[in-house]
């Protein structure tokens, strides 16, 4: 019994395609950072849906991207403080839901903080105590 060949060619030349689309390694979720406002400390921030806090360590992968997100009552402004330079397209997170992602590519030690703003107009929020100081240090390996 001889087979028609253009159906087992479609059907090579599909998976081709397909094997060329899709990368070696399956690509990462960027791992999420939430800034929110505190009663105690003004805010805090969370690193992969952990607990919300002023300091955060997280150890991560070459090429592992990082999304930024202000749920605060206020702006802030993403600042790296060490680590390999990376630019910071846009750093300020100027209203709530306001985003900034980056991608760590080189091996080291990354630290980050944020620059507070005032809080948005017609907000009074009560806090409790000194501000925190948001500090993120992420070592990729």
């Amino acid at each position: 019994m001889r087979f028609p060949r253009f159906p087992f060619v479609l059907f090579a030349l599909v998976a081709v395609a397909v094997a060329v689309a899709l990368p070696a390694g399956a690509a990462r979720a960027p791992v999420q950072v939430r800034i929110q406002h505190e009663l105690h400390g003004c805010h805090a921030w969370s690193v992969a849906n952990g607990t919300f806090a002023a300091k955060q360590l997280l150890h991560a992968h070459p090429g592992t991207a990082l999304t930024f997100t202000n749920n605060d009552v206020m702006p802030h402004t993403l600042v790296q403080l060490a680590g390999p330079r990376i630019v910071l397209t846009h750093p300020r997170m100027g209203h709530m839901s306001a985003t900034t992602a980056l991608t760590l590519r080189t091996p080291g030690t990354y630290r980050f903080t944020t620059k507070a703003g005032e809080d948005y107009p017609g907000i009074h929020v009560k806090t409790i105590g000194e501000d925190n100081v948001l500090r993120l240090t992420v070592v990729v390996s």
